[in-house]
């Protein structure tokens, strides 16, 4: 049995990276959460190997009994404060993060974890100097607090691994969407509002580009690191290389709705919204071994659960 720890495994990608590990009746699964945003009815349903525990990481004394209590083989850590606005709006909650990379790590070398899997981002770049942005020669410049605790927790795990031998792969995450992610993010807030005749509030001209990558191909390229015993001690962009600017998103999602929504423009927000971003994903393609999920084909799966019961035929 393979004992596996996922921290904000009540959140959108860490509570899909549970339902995909679960399956395998192998793996004993264990998700802990504060659900400050994860939420409970995201969770794999009851399983034997499957155990959801509400849990501060940012709290020693909380995740040390957990991770003492299990001692896990191989560690998630997904959990922190997430989204560029969240946490300009909460830039002393998001640097707590710091406590919760220390406290997993600390306790991993402790405990015999084989490998730390982290979930850092895409805003580890900043504003970007080349295309695609490549894991290895794209410069870390951007100084948004959410970025700079991104790239806090990357240089902890090189250096628990230079000074323990404790190994690690860095997933840096570009736009994820699908079925159970929360509103706050472009696409599912493009998709909720055309559902129910909103407006679509898109913040300056609308020409700022973005790749979008499905859930389901998120998670099979992570679990395959993990399965195919890959890309150890690197990192690894996970995300689509398609670009799509924000108005054509947002064109895309009243279609495919079928909406009469409006599509409005507001002032560019002041800081945080960069121009583009489009990644390398040369290192994802090799552990997925197959073709990504088209982006029409995301945006129908996405929208699917949500329909309102008064617009199903």
């Amino acid at each position: 049995m393979t004992k596996i720890l996922i921290t904000g495994g009540a959140g959108f990608i860490g509570s899909s990276l549970a339902e995909k590990l679960v399956a395998n009746p192998q793996n004993h699964v264990v998700a802990v959460d504060d659900l400050s945003t994860g939420r409970v009815e995201n969770l794999p349903g009851q399983r034997s190997n499957f155990r959801f525990i509400k849990t501060n990481v940012n709290d020693y004394g909380d995740i040390s009994a957990i991770m003492l209590g299990f001692q896990f083989d191989y560690v998630f850590h997904y959990a922190a404060c997430v989204g560029v606005q969240r946490t300009l709006r909460n830039p002393v909650q998001v640097l707590c993060d710091i406590d919760g990379i220390k406290n997993v790590l600390g306790l991993a070398k402790n405990t015999g974890v084989r490998r730390v899997f982290y979930s850092s981002s895409s805003e580890v770049y900043g504003e970007p100097v080349e295309f695609p942005q490549n894991e290895d020669t794209t410069p870390l410049n951007s100084k948004l607090p959410y970025a700079v605790v991104k790239n806090v927790g990357e240089s902890f795990l090189r250096s628990y691994k230079r000074e323990y031998g404790l190994d690690f792969t860095i997933f840096r995450f570009f736009n994820t969407y699908g079925p159970k992610q929360s509103a706050d993010f472009v696409m599912t807030k493009f998709i909720e509002s055309a559902l129910h005749g909103k407006d679509l509030t898109i913040y300056g001209d609308g020409s700022q580009s973005r790749t979008f990558c499905y859930i389901g191909d998120n998670v099979d390229a992570t679990v395959n690191a993990l399965v195919q015993d890959r890309w150890v001690n690197e990192v690894v962009n996970i995300g689509n290389e398609v670009e799509v600017s924000v108005l054509e998103l947002a064109q895309q999602v009243v279609a495919a709705t079928d909406s009469r929504s409006r599509i409005v423009h507001v002032p560019p927000l002041p800081e945080g919204d960069m121009r583009r971003r489009k990644p390398d994903i040369t290192k994802m393609r090799e552990v997925l071994g197959r073709e990504l999920t088209p982006l029409t084909d995301g945006i129908r799966k996405t929208i699917e659960p949500r329909t309102p019961a008064w617009q199903e035929s």
